[in-house]
């Protein structure tokens, strides 16, 4: 073991060349980041994660009981064992092939079968208040950690001048700002990490626990090597678009449709200005030719700069999906799933439902009476029957 975290924390690879582990201990003159630093964000993780609980019952869901959102989730499907069984062990989605072989078996219309596996599938995704609660919590967090940046940075001579996080690199001293800074967004993004696993599993699982896991790779690969400085200017610009996106999607749940298409412009175009624009100019600039020209590259250096550019390939990416999304409302006259990063392969909304029957009773079955008009029907009505509820994709977001 000890080898292995000799090889680790090989000095050659994560600092600057004559500079070494002992140059950055913590005197009585200057405080330097270290990896020890990181193990309170564990535990804190695990308190935010509790203010969340507390926040969203207390707080976030009589905000919306107050704008009539309905507690209750999706319509539940009819008891069967044999659909049950395919649905779990099977398919959520049956093809026509077998949709017919469960029409016989069952003497269900096609249709029918159509509205269960529908009924069923929203079984399984959150109801609309509790999409609306976990987005409040979101947009309070952000609101307050982007307002915290923006104060801290406009104080600093690196938000200003970005050759600033790199003079007298690595030994400038860590602040009790940063450190705070630090502590609190990696201990958020820890929770989000954790909390995938207790809240209801949703279709973009796997991205999500991705993403998270990517951010907190950055957050703690920027602390250890001390590149704090350009990590809050990271932090504090992604920051920036995810408080809009966080609360369009609460107007989109309150059906709030006008303030919603007002928020996605903004949301728009803050995510593309930044991500696109401000992102490269300013964060790349610095990290790839100011650093290079003050400091030099090294091996965790190239490291750091390989991730920041896959994040603009992934900004690049988000962002065509905003612009597609956008154009495709605008050619339906409204802005209803607009969630750059959990838009499922047919930006189906994840509430679907028919036309009409969703909003019956449970249904039941029915005698079939063969003949080809009937049966063009059903399959005409089981692929083109689904709506859009106007709520966003469903994101962990």
């Amino acid at each position: 073991m000890a080898g292995i975290l000799a090889w680790f924390w090989n000095e050659r690879f994560w600092l600057p060349h004559n500079v070494t582990w002992a140059d950055l201990k913590n005197t009585d003159e200057a405080t330097f980041p270290q990896v020890e630093d990181l193990y309170l964000a564990c535990p804190l993780a695990f308190c935010i994660f509790m203010i969340r609980l507390v926040f969203e019952r207390f707080i976030a869901r009589p905000c919306a009981l107050g704008l009539k959102i309905q507690a209750n989730g999706p319509q539940k499907a009819q008891p069967n064992a044999i659909l049950e069984k395919v649905f779990t062990a099977i398919t959520k989605h049956p093809d026509e092939k077998r949709l017919e072989g469960l029409s016989k078996q069952l003497d269900w219309d096609v249709r029918t079968i159509q509205r269960w596996f529908r009924q069923r599938r929203n079984q399984e995704k959150p109801s609309t208040l509790a999409r609306f609660c976990e987005s409040m919590w979101r947009f309070t967090f952000y609101l307050y950690i982007f307002t915290y940046g923006v104060r801290f940075l406009k104080k600093t001579t690196w938000l200003w001048n970005t050759r600033e996080c790199w003079y007298n690199y690595p030994y400038q001293p860590l602040t009790v700002d940063i450190h705070y800074y630090y502590i609190l967004e990696l201990s958020f993004y820890l929770s989000l990490l954790f909390s995938q696993f207790t809240d209801i599993r949703r279709k973009d699982f796997l991205i999500m626990f991705l993403h998270h896991l990517a951010t907190i790779t950055l957050i703690t690969f920027s602390y250890v090597n001390n590149m704090a400085r350009v990590g809050t200017l990271v932090m504090c610009l992604h920051d920036a678009a995810d408080v809009l996106m966080e609360v369009a999607k609460m107007a989109n749940y309150a059906k709030c449709q006008r303030l919603c298409n007002l928020l996605f412009v903004m949301f728009a175009m803050v995510f593309i200005s930044s991500r696109l624009g401000v992102y490269p100019v300013w964060i790349l600039n610095t990290t790839l030719f100011e650093s290079w020209e003050i400091v030099g590259p090294y091996p965790s250096w190239w490291v750091f700069n390989l991730l920041l550019i896959l994040l603009q390939f992934l900004h690049s990416f988000w962002s065509y999906l905003i612009v597609k999304i956008a154009c495709r409302a605008i050619s339906r006259g409204k802005v209803g799933k607009w969630n750059p990063l959990h838009v499922s392969k047919d930006d189906r909304s994840d509430i679907e439902s028919s036309s009409d029957e969703d909003n019956g009773p449970p249904p039941a079955p029915v005698q079939k009476h063969y003949n080809s008009t009937t049966n063009g029907t059903n399959k005409a009505h089981g692929t083109n029957g689904y709506l859009s509820a106007g709520a966003p994709c469903p994101d962990e977001h």
